[in-house]
């Protein structure tokens, strides 16, 4: 691995990019993000843990918890961080530009955000 800003977070078990932030999962649950901040992007929520997935949207986070719960940070213009309520049972998570996407254990397909 390359030196540098990841050099202190050995384990890194997955990592996606923004367009312009990136974040990565550590073998521990936990997340670490870095780049462009301007929408807050890269504040991972404090105590967040238990995290299996992770992905980095256009100026927002998704991440995916064992629980199968999902929690979003950053630009929130389009309602891309607004997680609907109840949302359980989250097996896979995807961040697009500017709207967020799960897919639930019975097969469900879960989309919220930009809608035009």
């Amino acid at each position: 691995m390359n030196e540098g800003i990841l050099s202190g977070y050995c384990k890194i078990v997955a990592i996606s990019a923004g367009w312009s932030h990136t974040v990565a999962l550590k073998k521990d649950g936990k997340v670490v993000a870095w780049g462009y901040n301007k929408y807050g992007q890269c504040n991972v929520p404090v105590g967040l843990g238990d995290v299996v997935a992770i992905s980095a949207g256009g100026f927002h986070t998704v991440a995916l918890k064992k629980d199968g719960k999902v929690v979003a940070w950053g630009d929130n213009e389009y309602g891309q961080c607004n997680v609907p309520g109840g949302l359980e049972d989250v097996v896979a998570i995807s961040a697009g530009g500017k709207h967020t996407v799960a897919l639930k254990k019975d097969g469900k397909v879960v989309a919220w955000g930009y809608n035009d």
